[in-house]
């Protein structure tokens, strides 16, 4: 019988089986932070512009609000064609902000449009209120506006919900800090307390240039207090070439203000003193952006003299 001859194999090992990829960990969205928009009266009222919880709400549809500040360019006629620009001049900005006023009754919303309506149309009898943001760092900024118009009511509404589209009228188009920064300068002779953390002035001459940074993006228009004893004040800002002499008598803890917008002098007891200034080459001077070298010679100067420098940073967008 016929003998078969084989080749006998070892068994085979089966392939191992892939390591499936782990699915990627679902991914959390990102918070992508929320701001909010306040109004501020003028007698402090304050109105939660963007909260879920109140009857009002701003809606899609802001104009004018977070721009740069509007402009108008003067240029005349140039001899050899086109126009040479003379000057730029900021504009007031006018902003419109649509608000829905809803509510789950009639009497709610009646109520709740009252609430809405008074702080806002207050700016007529008691001056300018603030429209503020905040923004999910911690940041703030805000600007001072006048009621323009905009509170009729819209057709077909004013049972359970109207809508406002506030027209609101800057006359300062840029915004602002919500806190003012101040700079404190102090005599420098006995007694040395008012040496740290304060800058100096001279009680005869200028000591030195200390520098004061306005971190806005346009000019910033300072208010200076100046406490005696001292009998005149020399404040040059030199980065801007500008300065101004204030000569009057301030006795031990009298105080003085000038104030640069609007140009005011004030001394003790609220007494005029503009006319002390160095008319005619006095400039109540402004921080430009950035840094800013200046100098305070105070005359009479003696312990407890001080100076402290006051602003507000401007900005063109919220």
């Amino acid at each position: 019988m016929p003998v078969y001859v084989g080749v006998i194999s070892p068994p085979t090992t089966p392939a191992p089986e892939p390591t499936p990829t782990p699915a990627p960990a679902p991914q959390r969205p990102r918070d992508p932070g929320r701001f909010q928009l306040v109004w501020i009266g003028p007698d402090g009222t304050e109105l939660q512009l963007t909260s879920d919880t109140e009857l009002h709400f701003t809606l899609d549809g802001w104009s004018n609000v977070v721009g740069a500040a509007p402009i108008i360019i003067v240029a005349y006629p140039h001899p050899r064609g086109g126009t040479r620009v003379g000057h730029v001049q900021p504009q007031p900005r006018t902003m419109t902000l649509p608000v829905r006023v809803r509510a789950d009754t009639h009497m709610e919303l009646v109520g709740g449009w009252r609430d809405f309506v008074r702080p806002i149309v207050a700016t007529r009898r008691l001056g300018p209120g603030k429209l503020r943001i905040l923004r999910p760092d911690g940041s703030a900024r805000e600007i001072e506006c006048y009621y323009q118009g905009g509170i009729e009511g819209e057709p077909g509404q004013g049972w359970l919900y109207d809508t406002a589209v506030l027209s609101l009228y800057c006359p300062d188009p840029y915004w602002r800090d919500v806190t003012p920064e101040s700079i404190p300068y102090a005599y420098a002779g006995a007694p040395v307390s008012y040496l740290s953390p304060y800058l100096t002035v001279s009680p005869t001459s200028v000591l030195g240039v200390a520098t004061a940074t306005n971190a806005g993006d346009v000019e910033a228009w300072p208010e200076w207090t100046i406490v005696g004893p001292a009998t005149s004040v020399v404040a040059t800002n030199h980065t801007t070439g500008e300065s101004f002499t204030l000569t009057g008598t301030l006795t031990a803890g009298q105080v003085a203000t000038i104030t640069t917008d609007p140009p005011t002098v004030r001394g003790p007891g609220d007494a005029i003193w503009t006319g002390k200034l160095s008319w005619p080459g006095a400039v109540l001077w402004g921080l430009q952006p950035g840094l800013n070298d200046v100098e305070f010679a105070v005359a009479g100067a003696g312990a407890g003299t001080s100076i402290t420098l006051s602003y507000v940073p401007r900005y063109e967008t919220a």
